[in-house]
């Protein structure tokens, strides 16, 4: 399976659930930063997976930029996923998060949604991670390779 997990990353926050994820999701697996990526080159994956934090209810702005660039129905036939980091104070909470519109984002590029958009949890706005965390992002990361396969 050839899979690309693309992110953004502040604080490096985002970076170490992507790289946890990247090495336990098998294959051919690519990492990169969301202004690294060749929006032309996505039809020949099998799986994307998409992650950044959450920035005003959203994806940062970068990870906005990516998911613009990509064209309509670009991703047909290509499994998709999204996660982001956050907070888990009330406000976030009342606000959004950025999975969701990650997992959005891609489906309406012609993505096949293969799990639900995952959040993964820092300790205040710079970090770091919750305890947990990365050894969540790999149990995600082998429940996503097994329904793309």
């Amino acid at each position: 399976m050839k899979t690309l997990i693309v992110y953004d990353s502040l604080y490096g926050n985002t970076e170490k659930i992507a790289q946890a994820i990247a090495e336990v999701i098998g294959g051919e697996v690519k990492l990169a930063r969301v202004g690294e990526v060749d929006v032309s080159e996505l039809k020949t994956l099998d799986l994307l997976v998409v992650g950044a934090p959450t920035h005003a209810a959203r994806p940062s702005p970068a990870t906005r930029e990516f998911l613009d660039k990509v064209e309509a129905r670009a991703l047909k036939g290509v499994k998709v996923a999204g996660f982001d980091t956050r907070l888990t104070n009330r406000w976030a909470r009342i606000f959004g998060f950025a999975a969701r519109g990650i997992a959005n984002g891609l489906k309406k590029k012609g993505g096949t949604l293969v799990v639900s958009p995952e959040p993964f949890y820092v300790d205040g706005s710079e970090g770091p991670l919750s305890e947990g965390e990365l050894e969540r992002a790999g149990a995600w990361a082998r429940e996503l390779a097994r329904k793309a396969e």
